[in-house]
C-alpha cells in the first residue's frame, strides 16, 4: 500500500512536472527577450524549482571526464568488470597511468546511489586506480535473483576485492564500514591474497553505542516489527522488481530531508531568489546537489532490517556477536592490514567515536598501523565531499595508502 500510494501521487503529479519542464525552453527561446521583466523572471524561477523538486529513481552519470595526475590532464574511462543483479563492480580507468594502488570505495546503500560520492571518486582518481561498489536499484532487481542482506554485502566485497586483485586497498564510508571491517577480518583470518593493504573507515556506525545521535535514538525505541510494518514495502507490478520486500529510497529521503528541514527548504527558496535575480550561477550549484539528492533507490528490505536490528540495535560487532553466514567475524584477525579511521567533529549522523571504536577492536594490530583522524568543523558529507574532504581529509588517506605499498 505504501509504494503504491506513493506511485499515485507520482503519476499525479507527472503532467504537471512534465509541462513545467518543458516550458523552461521557452525562456531561451520566444521569451528570452522578456527575461529583463520581474515577473517573467519569477515566473521561469518558479517552474525551474517545482520541476526540480521531483523525486527520481534513475541513477545519473558520474560525469568524470579526465582529472588532473602530476598536473597533467589525463581521460577517465568507466568501465564495468565484474557485474551481480545486485551491483557492479565500476572501473574508472585512466589509460596509460599504471603505477596507482588499487582502491575501492565501498558506496553505502542508503537510498542513494553510489554517485553521490562524485566528489570522493573525482579526488582520489588523481592518485589511484579508482573502483567503486554502484549498487542497482532493489526495485530493478527480479525477485528470482534472491535475497541481498548485510551477509550478501559483505559477500560482494570480498568478491570485488578477489576481482581487483592482491594490493589492493579498501575505503569505506558510512553504512558499509561495518561490513568492509567484516570483510577485511574474514579475509585476514584466511589470508586471503587479496585482503586489502589499507582499510580506510570514514564516518561509519562501528560502535552506535557512543555518543548516540538522533539516528540512532530512533533505531533503539521502536521494536523491529515497528521497522518491518511501516517502512517496508512491496516494489509495484510495473517494475522489474515486481513484489520484491524493499524500503523505499523516497522513505528514506523524506526522513533525511525531515532532519533539516529547515535548511533543504531555505535552500530551494535560496535557489527561486537567485533565478529570479539573475543570479545563475549561484542556483547551479544548488541544481546540482538537488539532481543528486532527489535520485533514489530502493533498498532489499532483508539488508534494511537487518542493519537496524544488527548494527544499530543488538551492537552485533561491538559485543563480539557479529557473523557471517554462521561464522564468528573476528576483527583481532586482522594484523597487517593498516586501518585509518576518520570522523567529523559536527556529524549528527555519526557521532565522533563511533568509528574511532574500530581500533580497539583490532586488538591486535599494531599501534604503527592505527591511525585515527577527526575533521574540525565538518558534518558527515563533509568527511567525504567538500573543501576539507580535499585539502585536508585526503591527503591523510593518500599517506596511508602510499605507505602501505
Amino acid at each position: 500500500m505504501l509504494y503504491n500510494t506513493y506511485q499515485t501521487h507520482a503519476d499525479l503529479m507527472w503532467p504537471w512536472r512534465t509541462i513545467a519542464r518543458n516550458s523552461l525552453p521557452l525562456f531561451q527561446g520566444p521569451l528570452a527577450g522578456w527575461m529583463d521583466v520581474p515577473a517573467i523572471r519569477k515566473a521561469a524561477a518558479a517552474l525551474d524549482v517545482f520541476s526540480l523538486a521531483e523525486i527520481t529513481h534513475k541513477r545519473l552519470p558520474f560525469g568524470i571526464d579526465s582529472v588532473l595526475v602530476h598536473g597533467e590532464p589525463v581521460a577517465v574511462e568507466e568501465e564495468v568488470t565484474y557485474a551481480t543483479p545486485f551491483a557492479s563492480l565500476l572501473h574508472f580507468k585512466k589509460p596509460g597511468i599504471t603505477d596507482q594502488p588499487p582502491l575501492l570505495i565501498a558506496a553505502p546503500m542508503s537510498g542513494h546511489f553510489a554517485t553521490l560520492l562524485r566528489e570522493t571518486v573525482r579526488t582520489t582518481l588523481r592518485d589511484h586506480d579508482v573502483y567503486i561498489t554502484d549498487w542497482h536499484n532493489a526495485r530493478d532487481v527480479p525477485v528470482a535473483a534472491g535475497r541481498f542482506g548485510l551477509d550478501e554485502y559483505v559477500q560482494h566485497l570480498m568478491d570485488f576485492l578477489t576481482r581487483i586483485g592482491p594490493g589492493s586497498n579498501l575505503l569505506a564510508i558510512c553504512q558499509p564500514c561495518v561490513a568492509a571491517l567484516a570483510a577485511t577480518a574474514l579475509m585476514s583470518e584466511d589470508n586471503h591474497p587479496a585482503t586489502p593493504r589499507t582499510l580506510t573507515l570514514a564516518a561509519g556506525p562501528i560502535d552506535c553505542r557512543i555518543s548516540p545521535t538522533e539516528v540512532n535514538k530512533l533505531a533503539v525505541t521502536k521494536p523491529m516489527s515497528w521497522f518491518e510494518q511501516r517502512l517496508i514495502a512491496v516494489v509495484p507490478l510495473r517494475f522489474r522488481g515486481a513484489l520484491r520486500r524493499v524500503y523505499p529510497g523516497f522513505v528514506q529521503l523524506t526522513a533525511f530531508m525531515s532532519m533539516n528541514l529547515e535548511r533543504h527548504t531555505s535552500s530551494l527558496r535560496g535557489m527561486y531568489d537567485d533565478l529570479a535575480a539573475g543570479n545563475t550561477d549561484k542556483a547551479e550549484a544548488v541544481r546540482r546537489f538537488y539532481e543528486e539528492y532527489f535520485a533514489v533507490a530502493d533498498l532489499p528490505a532483508e539488508f534494511y532490517l537487518e542493519t537496524v536490528q544488527r548494527v544499530f540495535q543488538d551492537y552485533d560487532l561491538p559485543l563480539g556477536k557479529l557473523s557471517f553466514r554462521g561464522r564468528p567475524v573476528r576483527p583481532e584477525a586482522i594484523r597487517r592490514t593498516a586501518l585509518l579511521t576518520i570522523e567529523g567533529e559536527r556529524d549528527d549522523i555519526c557521532a565522533v567515536g563511533q568509528t574511532l571504536a574500530a581500533h580497539d577492536m583490532c586488538a591486535n594490530l599494531r599501534p604503527t598501523l592505527k591511525t585515527h583522524y577527526v575533521q574540525p568543523g565538518v558534518g558527515h558529507y563533509g568527511v567525504f565531499s567538500g573543501r576539507r574532504w580535499d585539502t585536508q581529509i585526503y591527503p591523510m588517506l593518500r599517506d596511508v595508502v602510499y605507505r602501505a605499498r
